[in-house]
């Protein structure tokens, strides 16, 4: 009698909580007691592998449908890289790049790969969260010239809006499906160069960049290995429209949040980190259970690993990187081994690069001519309309 008094409370709390009208699920949409609830009335609603399969492409059909992924251009490469200023570093190359993510739109970057040119190597996407010169900073630096020396072709590129794609404002409507787009040409153009194996694909961002990992990785298989940074929460659902702005969390018929989005990743390995200051101060006790759950259908518990650093805050810091370079190096087949380590890897031979050397243009090096200009003249190309 209790445990069904204890069901009808929970779904009756639930009813309340997310029965509303509104299909945007923005920032801290519920309290932590409330997500605490409902993550339990979610896991009431599957028992096994294919009762969670069922879920889980409602999910995934709530992503791409939200997003209005299905209205994008049919693109197959034609991806029309400009690579410009290679330079030659201690145990790894960085170049400039941008690729051409529909005509006239560009995903500007940077491609950190390996000194050797030798069979195939894995690749990583590294989009990064909220910074207007985020590309340019010293841990991102660190983190994607580490990851090449390891052994990856790894592409650092921009959020839509910020360092060198400003061809539209990043607070417009359809922010988070260009993001995924971008992201998803980036794994295309990865998966077309022939020095990658498509098998050892790797994708890493924090906060907002951890947000663009588990959405493409929730409904691109061909993310192989995910890592997002400091982002999954089961009370906060991203604060900024580029995360939020558009219902990929709720529909008519079934809402979820970014834990369940985040576990669709399995069984393919997963590395969530926490830490606690910020909406992931939860982790162990709330959004990693859950996900292990998830994960223990597959008999793949092994490839999920939370890292929580209680002490720490908002960042991909040192001890956030070095885990992610642990865990790269097993489940991408990796070379640690080729990062100097003295009780702890040393990131010191990175030479960090000041901007206006990891820009791909600049006065004398201008966008293409066919560029589209601002939030209007995209949105009319690609006849895309929110409301």
């Amino acid at each position: 009698m209790k445990k069904l008094l204890g069901l009808f409370a929970i779904s009756f709390f639930c009813l309340a909580v997310y029965g509303q009208d509104n299909m945007l699920c923005v920032g801290s949409y519920w309290t932590e007691d409330e997500a605490n609830i409902v993550m339990k009335k979610f896991s009431s609603e599957w028992n096994d592998l294919e009762s969670w399969e069922q879920r889980a492409l409602r999910i995934k059909k709530g992503i791409t449908d939200g997003m209005q992924l299905d209205k994008m251009p049919k693109i197959t490469g034609n991806f029309n890289p400009i690579v410009r200023n290679t330079r030659v570093m201690d145990g790894y190359i960085v170049e400039n790049i941008a690729i051409e993510s529909f005509p006239g739109f560009f995903v500007t970057g940077n491609l950190y790969r390996p000194m050797e040119e030798k069979g195939k190597y894995a690749a990583i996407l590294s989009p990064h969260g909220h910074m207007k010169d985020k590309r340019y900073t010293d841990y991102i630096q660190w983190r994607c010239a580490a990851l090449a020396r390891m052994g990856a072709v790894v592409f650092a590129y921009d959020m839509v809006g910020y360092a060198e794609s400003t061809q539209v404002n990043h607070k417009m409507p359809i922010a988070l499906l260009l993001q995924t787009w971008n992201s998803k040409r980036v794994l295309e153009y990865l998966l077309s160069r022939p020095d990658v194996d498509s098998e050892r694909v790797g994708m890493t961002g924090a906060s907002g960049g951890g947000t663009q990992t588990f959405v493409l990785t929730a409904i691109d298989d061909r993310i192989k290995v995910a890592a997002p940074v400091v982002q999954v929460s089961a009370h906060f659902f991203g604060g900024c429209v580029c995360e939020s702005g558009m219902p990929i969390h709720k529909s008519a018929d079934h809402q979820t949040n970014n834990v369940e989005i985040a576990a669709l990743c399995a069984p393919r390995p997963l590395l969530l980190v926490s830490d606690g200051s910020d909406w992931t101060r939860n982790t162990p006790r709330i959004e990693y259970p859950y996900i292990q759950k998830v994960y223990a259908l597959y008999n793949a518990e092994h490839k999920v690993e939370n890292v929580h650093l209680p002490a720490e805050r908002h960042d991909y810091g040192y001890n956030k990187r070095t885990a992610l370079y642990n865990f790269f190096d097993h489940h991408l087949d990796l070379n640690a081994g080729n990062i100097p380590y003295s009780e702890g890897y040393k990131e010191d031979f990175v030479t960090i690069l000041p901007p206006e050397d990891l820009m791909v243009f600049g006065k004398d090096s201008p966008r293409p001519k066919n560029a589209l200009e601002g939030d209007e003249a995209v949105m009319a190309y690609l006849n895309i309309k929110v409301d």
